[in-house]
């Protein structure tokens, strides 16, 4: 017989986490809505819209004479996908170094790494502005550059989470490989990525999140070169009193396509999240 006391229990919990989803939901649902409303402005009376249309994406993908998204969106796409690549290598790299290797200062370097992390990182874009600025990568083209160079660089200092991970794999499993003939770069590769698949996909979003959300650096090196502006400084613009009346609802429409590339490489990778490790050290 089930307890009556534990049957409650459960029912509130339940109660509770259905109100936390729809708190959570109804921004979602919201902007979707204001994605399709056929109104114009910023201010209206009803929650839901009074018509739809589908004009305010037909109007954010073919109006290029005052906010040019589709090539903001390419921009973004490009910078993204060049982070992601480099700064999980990077993450990885040093994860497994400070969790398989032993060498002086090591302990040295992750206290400083920790304390670094403790600061923002936007505390140093004037100085790292002036220093792409001094190298010529401040201006044109390079300006892509220079933001794949801002969020890449440092991702190194943010393998704690990764190294958590890597700590976890038996190391009997490298001294079997070593054993075997295996190198260090061998058993990276071949031994521990196959074993990691939840750390990699989890810093793959990660890696890919902070480049296509970043406002403040883009703002910074982008300034005023729209051909170069990312999706988060064309978004930022359309609220501006001169766009936001006319480009209110296509900011809607904006957010809500910026919100599918993150969704679709959540949805396409979360199933690693649940690979273990299963059979991983022979007996």
């Amino acid at each position: 017989m089930r307890n009556p006391r534990k049957t409650i229990i459960n029912i509130l919990v339940h109660a509770f986490l259905a109100v936390l989803a729809f708190i959570w939901l109804l921004p979602i649902f919201w902007i979707i809505l204001t994605s399709f409303r056929k109104e114009k402005g910023s201010y209206v009376n009803s929650f839901f819209p009074k018509s739809y249309t589908f004009d305010n994406y037909i109007k954010l993908f073919t109006n290029r004479n005052v906010l040019n998204f589709p090539q903001m969106f390419a921009n973004t796409l490009i910078i993204a996908v060049c982070t992601c690549l480099i700064s999980t290598f990077f993450v990885l790299s040093v994860s497994y170094c400070m969790s398989r290797l032993r060498f002086r200062f090591r302990k040295t370097y992750m206290n400083m790494a920790m304390i670094l992390t403790l600061f923002p990182g936007f505390m140093s874009m004037i100085a790292v502005y002036y220093i792409l600025k001094a190298i010529g990568l401040s201006e044109g083209s390079m300006i892509r550059v220079a933001l794949i160079l801002i969020y890449s660089a440092g991702s190194g200092l943010g393998f704690y989470i990764a190294k958590g991970f890597f700590d976890t794999i038996p190391k009997s499993i490298d001294e079997a490989a070593i054993i075997d003939g295996a190198t260090r770069w061998q058993i990276f590769t071949k031994v521990t990525m196959p074993l990691s698949k939840p750390i990699i996909i989890y810093t793959v979003l990660t890696s890919f999140i902070g480049p296509w959300v970043d406002f403040i650096f883009a703002k910074v090196i982008c300034r005023a070169n729209s051909k170069y502006f990312t999706v988060a400084i064309g978004l930022w613009n359309m609220l501006q009193k001169e766009y936001i009346h006319d480009w209110y609802t296509c900011f809607a429409a904006g957010a809500v396509c910026v919100s599918i590339p993150i969704a679709v490489l959540f949805i396409f990778m979360q199933r690693y999240y649940v690979e273990g490790m299963a059979g991983a050290v022979k007996g």
